[in-house]
């Protein structure tokens, strides 16, 4: 029986045909996506989903989805399906993360002349019939500095276009190496420069834990007075009731957004204030990008349901049916090395190296190369995956490198990977044992045999009498529950790391307390 597809939002006829002549069945019904009922009785039906941005794939969407194998975004974001349970049930998400970069950069730009220059309320007065030359005083974008949050595939292409402008651009973005931004142009800063600095702020970050409120009052009360807020990456990224309360004192002169904290937004405090430009999230709205998404997405679900080929996939990896059971155990270990090593790196990375050791270095190490890069990115980029993970990593100046061996030491087989920044290295090494499972075997030279857990707690600490008695007890007292414990050490009295599983996440009052132990160096929350 052919693979049978549901398009439940708006693409392309040339979309829709790409399934059919790859014989897959179709179903082209652009507005279920609005009628969660009907959306919940049809799709049990379907192999595969095709969706924009109006369909909302909750778990109970996903529990009734009794053949669905892969679920198609046509565009980067995936904030309308909920990835976990998709992964619980063993169904692929698939998006298009490069398909309209260039869209949401010129709309940007074009937010950000529309505020510079007042369109938006001179156009109003003048359909009006008045006549307000004197009102609407704009300012040039000429040699004004222009701060750029976030500079990867699209803040990237916003800079070039503004140092076209002859606009002074400034960046920060913890990936950016400082050879990657002399290639594109700008002035490597920290967030702190980009705040008293910048002229105009512009926002080309994901959403993740560490952005979420990045431009929150105090961010706002160290900027220059006058400066400028666009926003068309995401909402949450920008804390809107501080951006009014700035812009209402003359501290913030006017802001343009595309993205709200809750959309649709048909409501806002910032709504009909004359220094505020806003648009309905349409950053990737233009005919030409909407049909390279649409033709993308409806490519890469073909190749899966027909052959089994993985392209863009935020929850798996590409990797092909043949090599899948023997690679995929050390996928998720890559994946999590990587991880591992990205929760506990905060400063920009200036390179990786992956070392494999014995059976695994004649595997597919492309493939898990691109799983521990996303595993390094995620914690700062979110929505990273195996395929754009060395993208974005090459965007940033990264050096990555590969490097084999024959079996060493006691592991027949393991991936080594080490991160380095200006100021530090950090290693982490694995391997997967007979039952599949991948577990840690050294952290920074150190001998320590761990599994990985949904929440660890990550502590280096001086090889001191009287440490773990005291971390228990402070757990124990915070109610915390312990779930496993490693610890190892270079040698008696030196350098020790700890290394706990908990039952759930370590609050952050306990977390401080761990912090000010007197043994304690370091202690870091870890999520997996």
């Amino acid at each position: 029986m052919a693979p049978r597809v549901l398009v439940s939002d708006k693409l392309s006829e040339t979309a829709v045909q790409i399934f059919r002549d790859r014989g897959i069945d179709v179903d082209y019904l652009p507005d279920l996506g609005k009628d969660k009922d009907a959306l919940l009785a049809a799709i049990p039906l379907y192999d595969g989903l095709a969706i924009r941005s109006a369909t909302k794939v909750t778990p109970k969407i996903l529990e009734a989805a009794k053949n669905l194998k892969v679920i198609g975004r046509a565009g980067i974001g995936v904030d309308n399906v909920d990835i976990p349970a998709a992964s619980a049930r063993g169904i692929v998400v698939m998006n298009t993360p490069f398909g309209n970069a260039v869209t949401t950069a010129e709309h940007a730009l074009s937010m950000m002349m529309a505020l510079a220059r007042q369109i938006p309320e001179a156009n109003a007065s003048t359909h009006a019939g008045k006549w307000e030359k004197n009102r609407f005083m704009g300012v040039e974008l000429f040699n004004k500095t222009l701060g750029i949050i976030g500079c990867g595939n699209i803040g990237s292409i916003v800079a070039d276009r503004a140092i076209g402008l002859k606009m002074k651009v400034i960046a920060f973005d913890p990936f950016l190496s400082p050879e990657r931004a002399i290639a594109i142009g700008v002035e490597k800063v920290e967030l702190e420069d980009i705040f008293k600095r910048s002229d105009f702020i512009t926002l080309h970050t994901p959403l993740t834990d560490k952005t979420r409120n990045i431009v929150d009052a105090a961010a706002l009360a160290k900027c220059k007075k006058g400066v400028r807020i666009i926003n068309c990456a995401r909402g949450g990224l920008v804390v809107e009731d501080a951006l009014y309360d700035a812009i209402v004192s003359g501290k913030v002169a006017g802001a343009a957004l595309d993205v709200f904290e809750t959309e649709p937004a048909t409501t806002h405090r910032l709504f009909g204030h004359e220094n505020v430009v806003v648009t309905p999230h349409l950053g990737a709205s233009t005919g030409e990008a909407q049909e390279n998404v649409a033709l993308q997405v409806a490519e890469q679900m073909a190749d899966y349901l027909v052959s089994g080929a993985v392209t863009n996939a935020l929850n798996m990896p590409s990797i092909s049916a043949d090599e899948a059971p023997r690679l995929k155990p050390f996928v998720v270990l890559a994946e999590k090395l990587g991880s591992f090593a990205g929760q506990l790196t905060d400063g920009p990375i200036t390179s990786v190296v992956i070392e494999y050791a014995g059976d695994v270095g004649e595997m597919n190490t492309r493939a898990l190369t691109s799983a521990a890069l996303a595993g390094v990115l995620q914690p700062m980029l979110g929505t990273v995956n195996m395929v754009s993970a060395p993208i974005v990593a090459r965007e940033r100046g990264m050096k990555v490198d590969e490097v084999r061996q024959s079996q060493r030491g006691a592991y027949e087989t393991y991936i080594r990977l080490t991160v380095r920044t200006e100021n530090l290295e950090r290693s982490v090494a694995g391997t997967v044992f007979s039952d599949g499972k991948p577990r840690i075997i050294q952290i920074k030279g150190i001998e320590l045999e761990a599994d990985f857990g949904p929440h660890m707690l990550y502590v280096t600490n001086m090889d001191k009498p009287g440490f773990i008695g005291a971390l228990g007890m402070l757990l124990g007292n915070a109610n915390v529950n312990i779930a496993s414990f490693h610890l190892g050490r270079l040698a008696e009295g030196s350098d020790a790391i700890c290394l706990v599983q908990l039952d759930e996440p370590i609050p952050v009052s306990v977390l401080a307390a761990v912090q000010k132990l007197t043994q304690v160096r370091q202690a870091k929350p870890l999520v997996f």
